[in-house]
């Protein structure tokens, strides 16, 4: 027991004199040891770190703000070019590449600002369309877009007139300087094109406007030959589009087709050779034509070719030309006439005869009017020649050097 009295003694005598504590100070939380700081170096790391990440947030920001607003300012301004200028977008072109020519040309200013914005102006499935564009002057980015997202490119056009043969057509084709690619080597059939002014955009092939003529040709003769007059003596399509072929080439006169056409009808429904002059050159030249210095001798009308209806009964083997909706329809539907002949009348026109008689007369006037003139006494009549009765009910031409244009 003394033992341990002693112990305890000597423990307090170590740890110093008691020193007695007030209540409130003995009711006060111990101070806990504060835990060891981190070095000053490690702190300022962390700190510039954090500090240059929302620093450069705050600046990529700002900066792409800044240039999304310069961005879209420019695709909405007035571009650098200073005059009106055709611009070609070629087919199977992309937005990049379109992009660069714009820019290449002095038409945009800037080619990444003018894809990537267009981008976001093209919802799926859309594209800019190929093709040739006339861009007007100061025309901003935005709106060359639109122009060429809408594919309204500048549309060129070829005339094809009554009349010409598939030779005459082709080669205006081939002087086109727009049209493109090579013609096919092998004709169409005569009379298989319609004539008509056909619209394109640059880039068009030839093959193309071909395939549009020959197609409307035939919706055009399907649709007159359904509403034909059924007393018609012709057979099929093939001989309407021959004989209509035959009076677009005898007449330009609108109103004179229909008449003319009761003419030719009524002689091959009497068995009368049809004594057509474009036949005989036809004939003679084919799809070529005529030259314009050679004329027509008298010995011409009895060359022996298959489509001389001087010579032969009834219609050619072929037409020999393309003939119009007016011609096709005046054949379909012709006047109800006698009417066998007809001649020129002097004035462009021509006048018609139920008999022979009648015809001769005005024959004889027309060659009065012609002499009047001063014209080569040679030159044959426009129509039907002066004809005489044969004994076989035939009939026979008088000799004349003919002329024909």
């Amino acid at each position: 027991m003394s033992d341990t009295t002693n112990q305890s003694n000597d423990s307090q005598a170590q740890k110093g004199p008691i020193i007695p504590k007030s209540p409130n100070e003995a009711l006060r939380p111990e101070r806990v040891p504060e835990p060891p700081k981190r070095s000053r170096n490690a702190r300022s790391q962390i700190v510039l770190f954090l500090n240059f990440i929302m620093t450069m947030a705050v600046v990529v920001c700002v900066v792409a703000v800044i240039g999304f607003y310069y961005a879209t300012s420019t695709y909405q301004s007035p571009g650098p070019l200073q005059t009106n200028t055709n611009f070609i977008v070629r087919n199977g072109a992309g937005l990049a590449e379109i992009a660069s020519n714009l820019e290449r040309n002095a038409i945009i200013s800037d080619a990444r600002i003018f894809r990537y914005l267009t981008a976001t102006h093209l919802s799926a499935g859309e594209s800019l369309k190929a093709g040739e564009y006339e861009i007007k002057a100061r025309a901003s980015m935005s709106e060359i877009m639109e122009l060429l997202k809408s594919g309204k490119s500048i549309l060129y056009s070829v005339s094809f007139p009554e009349g010409l043969t598939v030779r005459q057509m082709f080669d205006r084709m081939l002087q086109d300087p727009v049209l493109e690619g090579d013609l096919p080597a092998a004709l169409p059939a005569e009379g298989s094109l319609r004539p008509d002014t056909y619209k394109f955009s640059r880039g068009t092939k030839r093959s193309e406007i071909i395939e549009q003529m020959a197609a409307a040709q035939q919706k055009l003769v399907d649709q007159v030959w359904d509403k034909r007059d059924s007393s018609l003596p012709l057979r099929s399509k093939d001989e309407f589009v021959t004989l209509a072929s035959i009076v677009e080439k005898e007449t330009g006169v609108p109103d004179e087709r229909a008449h003319v056409a009761s003419v030719f009808l009524n002689r091959l429904g009497k068995g009368m050779r049809l004594q057509s002059d474009p036949t005989i050159i036809y004939g003679l030249f084919g799809g070529e034509g005529k030259p314009a210095d050679r004329p027509i001798y008298q010995s011409d009308l009895k060359r022996d070719t298959p489509y001389n209806t001087y010579v032969i009964k009834g219609l050619p083997p072929t037409p020999i030309a393309n003939p119009g909706k007016d011609a096709l329809e005046a054949v379909a539907n012709p006047w109800k006439t006698q009417d066998l002949y007809f001649v020129a009348d002097g004035t462009g026109g021509h006048v018609f005869a139920a008999t022979l008689e009648e015809h001769n007369a005005n024959v004889k006037r027309w060659r009065k009017l012609e002499a009047d003139k001063g014209s080569d006494p040679n030159i044959a009549v426009d129509g039907q020649p002066e004809e005489q009765p044969a004994d076989n009910g035939a009939t026979v031409v008088p000799t004349k050097k003919k002329k024909i244009n």
